[in-house]
């Protein structure tokens, strides 16, 4: 994992999640892969706030956010700003048919080792690059959505 670690370090994740230990750990794990983590949020509009002030690569949203806040509303707006999302939820048929707002799904529980593959995948498929396996977990949805590229 080093040797792809080196690659990560310009790549900006933001991490949208009402379960505070599930987004410090996954926040850890990433950070440890050598992504760079904008602070947590777990609200609709805080995330926006982040997302306009730092631009992330991609966003990942829990479906059910801290109050009524709702993920895929929040990805709505994020795709609206040109943010990919990838989904994270126990809610796998609601996270399924978010399928216009997001590029991909990763089910709760993952493992951690599994979404850092699931988002190297997603950031170097944004990128144009195919090569890598797709993880198990991730459902990545049709490649329509990968035409979002925040670097162009």
């Amino acid at each position: 994992m080093t040797a792809a670690k080196d690659s990560k370090t310009n790549q900006t994740l933001m991490i949208v999640e009402d379960e505070a230990l599930v987004a410090i750990l996954l926040r850890d794990e990433l950070q440890n892969a050598g992504y760079k983590v904008l602070d947590l949020t777990d609200r609709h509009a805080e995330a926006l706030e982040v997302a306009k002030a730092e631009k992330p690569d991609l966003a990942l949203v829990n479906i059910r956010l801290a109050g009524r806040d709702d993920g895929i509303e929040l990805s709505e707006h994020l795709k609206a700003m040109e943010i990919p999302v990838l989904l994270i939820s126990g809610q796998v048929s609601r996270a399924s048919s978010a399928k216009t707002v997001a590029i991909g799904s990763m089910p709760k529980p993952y493992d951690a080792a599994e979404m850092v593959l699931a988002v190297a995948y997603l950031l170097a498929r944004l990128k144009g690059n195919n090569t890598l396996p797709r993880p198990d977990q991730l459902e990545v949805f049709d490649d329509a959505s990968f035409e979002l590229d925040p670097a162009a």
